[in-house]
């Protein structure tokens, strides 16, 4: 090969075709696994069959550790190892196929020449690529044999995050952007900055072949806990110092200030921002994924199914247990083989990158097999009682008095956890109930008979425990019932109506003492701020029905509110010789409606104008408006423009142009925020023609 420095070409679009990498923006060959590519060099005077390649990664390659690979060329392609076969040669320059196995480590590779014949000449280098998982192929542990699936899941940029509670399903658009300028370079180095990397890169490197090592590798870089991962968590309701974690729209501008910063975590994430970034990064590197939104999340912070709320006797939800229950919370599937547990747990795998409770000594959980959790199999890696509990958990009632740290169990209930457990439709903008996958339906014996497998396996069947409620609590029967019905519409700026409905179920007369409370929460139900509390005392005769209307005027609450637009309102029954009866509800506001219009036809590389419509439906002045606006292949980064303060009811129009570069159905998402709402979310499909 003699001292001339060959040059390459990595026929970048044939090979980007060919291996669904087209939409990468990158000069960089990038192709995936176990999937023949195409190279031809020049500047070898060499016969080609005396040609050595050595493709080779990570900072200490070796044959052993799968790290490097040396192959000359042959007739065939192996299906076990790297292998090249002559395509044609002329004169200077050779065309070869080169193939990876499909177990092949992931990762940026380094590939040079080498001849049999000149000696001990050091190889020649013919540049890098990028090695990427491949759900095309069906060696691949992440194969997946539906086409629209790996369309959707490894190759979809837009995505729609479902949130709100479960009586009151909403949902926003998000940009994964994961073929987006830089972003997979930022998800290789976040592979380089994980503890097991910086622990031992070599080890860490070889066993890049494996989805559920990354899986769980990245579940724990994507959040700042242990090792300056890519987001902060924050759920106290005060976001200074960074951007509230509903202000974001896509993954992009998160990992670009992440690196931008010098790799400082970026401020601040709930779960649904985690979910979100993970999926960008797994789609990228090839690993299917999809984010998942559970209603009525349980978070069992010491590991009994059980989940313990308290309320004193005013009926302030207290902050005292480290159990909770979120009205929703969101985490991640992706699609791999499960060689470690046998193939009726491969398929869908639960990763988590939001930091609940360690693992392993370490913020990061999963994979958990979805069928494991359905089965009850809650013994099998990686974390399974900690998701089963998720969808799983009892839910007890107590009531807490301060003073004398006596704890009164109000009512227990088994089938209020995980709920409408939601994702996005392939192909379409639907919502999927994939409820049914993660357990046997609610009530029924086999859904129970799997909760008690699950107990018995975690060693909870057989052991006392001193906290848990005895069976003559768990069997008391209330006196009366009470539910809150919404009057009139949710929406912020608007006054919240309710009715109170207490119904007397005994053939005698009862007297009812009530503390009404309206606090508003986080998503995970966290109180923060109180907004309003009441109370009354009453007689109900028997088998009677009363309705008592509550008022909570927008002037009171609209202070009080948080980003999550949710208020929790809670009656604490004391019914006079009988046992207390709690009433709760979980609201979540809507935000008022936002409008895209776009103004004519979008045509690739032409000008369109797009029109942004807002009307303040409060009777005061809104300020400090401004409106961000996203979307793949419609306009690069983000395009941030301020809105005139409105007065009463105004109406605002804000134009802005496009040059769509792509065709294609393209998604534009719009967040509009001012001082009296936050982060109001709406996305437009734009078809983009030639």
């Amino acid at each position: 090969i003699g001292a001339i420095q060959p040059s390459t070409n990595w026929h970048l679009k044939e090979n980007a075709k060919d291996h669904h990498t087209s939409k990468f923006s990158s000069k960089e060959l990038i192709v995936r696994r176990g999937q023949a590519f195409l190279v031809t060099f020049n500047g070898t005077e060499q016969p080609e069959q005396n040609l050595i390649f050595i493709a080779e990664t990570g900072p200490k390659p070796s044959k052993l550790a799968k790290t490097q690979a040396t192959f000359g060329i042959s007739n065939t392609v192996s299906k076990e190892s790297w292998s090249a076969v002559l395509q044609s040669t002329s004169s200077n320059s050779v065309s070869i196929s080169i193939s990876s196995p499909p177990n092949a480590v992931i990762g940026r590779y380094k590939l040079s020449v080498q001849s049999t014949s000149s000696g001990s000449s050091s190889p020649a280098s013919l540049g890098t690529f990028v090695l990427l998982f491949n759900p095309w192929s069906s060696g691949d542990d992440v194969f997946m044999s539906n086409k629209a699936e790996c369309e959707e899941y490894v190759l979809e940029e837009f995505g729609i995050i479902f949130a709100g509670n479960k009586n009151h399903i909403n949902s926003f658009g998000w940009n994964f952007g994961q073929f987006q300028g830089d972003i997979i370079n930022i998800c290789l180095s976040m592979l380089d900055r994980s503890l097991s990397y910086r622990q031992d890169p070599a080890t860490d490197v070889s066993h890049r072949n494996d989805p559920k090592y990354l899986g769980r590798v990245l579940s724990a870089m994507v959040n700042a806990n242990d090792d300056q991962g890519v987001l902060l968590g924050n759920w106290s309701g005060n976001y200074e110092g960074g951007k509230s974690p509903s202000s974001w729209t896509g993954s992009g501008e998160i990992l670009q200030n992440w690196k931008k910063s010098g790799f400082k975590p970026v401020r601040y994430g709930q779960c649904w921002v985690f979910a979100a970034v993970l999926t960008t990064v797994l789609r990228c590197l090839g690993i299917p994924t999809r984010t998942i939104t559970n209603f009525s999340s349980a978070h069992d912070a010491d590991g009994n199914l059980r989940v313990d709320e308290f309320y004193d006797d005013s009926g302030n939800h207290l902050n005292r247990a480290a159990d909770s229950i979120w009205n929703f919370h969101v985490w991640n599937e992706s699609w791999f083989s499960r060689s470690d547990l046998g193939p009726s747990y491969s398929g869908w795998q639960i990763l988590d990158a939001t930091p609940q409770e360690e693992s392993g000594g370490i913020y990061q959980c999963g994979p958990a097999s979805r069928n494991a959790i359905k089965e009850g199999d809650v013994d099998l890696d990686y974390d399974c009682p900690f998701v089963f509990a998720e969808v799983n958990a009892d839910c007890m009632y107590w009531n807490y008095d301060p003073a004398t740290g006596k704890k009164t169990l109000i009512f227990s209930k088994s089938t209020d956890i995980g709920q409408f457990i939601s994702t996005k439709a392939v192909g379409r903008d639907n919502r999927v109930d994939v409820t049914n996958d993660y357990k046997y339906e609610e009530g029924s014996r086999k859904e129970r008979d799997i909760f008690k497998k699950a107990r018995k396996k975690l060693g909870l069947e057989d052991k006392f425990d001193p906290t848990a409620p005895t069976p003559q609590e768990i069997d008391q029967k209330p006196d009366i019932s009470g539910k809150f019905k919404v009057d009139g519409s949710l929406e912020v700026g608007k006054d919240l109506s309710l009715i109170l409905v207490l119904a007397n179920l005994q053939s005698d007369a009862k007297t009812v003492h009530i503390n009404m409370t309206a606090w508003s929460t986080l998503y995970t139900r966290r109180p923060v701020n109180e907004i309003w509390k009441d109370s009354i005392s009453l007689t109900l005769s028997p088998k009677e029905e009363k309705h008592f209307p509550i008022k909570i005027p927008y002037i009171e609450y609209h202070q009080q509110l948080t980003t999550d637009n949710m208020i929790q309102v809670t009656a604490l029954c004391r019914v006079e010789g009988g046992i207390q009866v709690l009433v709760q509800r979980d609201i979540t506001l809507d935000n008022p409606a936002i409008d895209i219009q776009v103004l004519g036809e979008a045509k690739v590389n032409k000008e369109v104008d797009v029109e942004v419509i807002f009307t303040n439906p409060i009777d005061m002045e809104v300020m400090d408006c401004v409106l961000r606006v996203e979307g793949n292949d419609l306009l690069r980064g983000i395009l941030e423009i301020d809105v005139p303060p409105l007065q009463a009811s105004e109406k605002s129009s804000t134009k802005f142009k496009l040059i769509p570069f792509e065709t294609g159905p393209k998604h534009l998402l719009v967040n509009f925020s001012c001082d009296r709402f936050a982060d109001i979310k709406t996305f437009k499909k734009i078809n983009v023609v030639d």
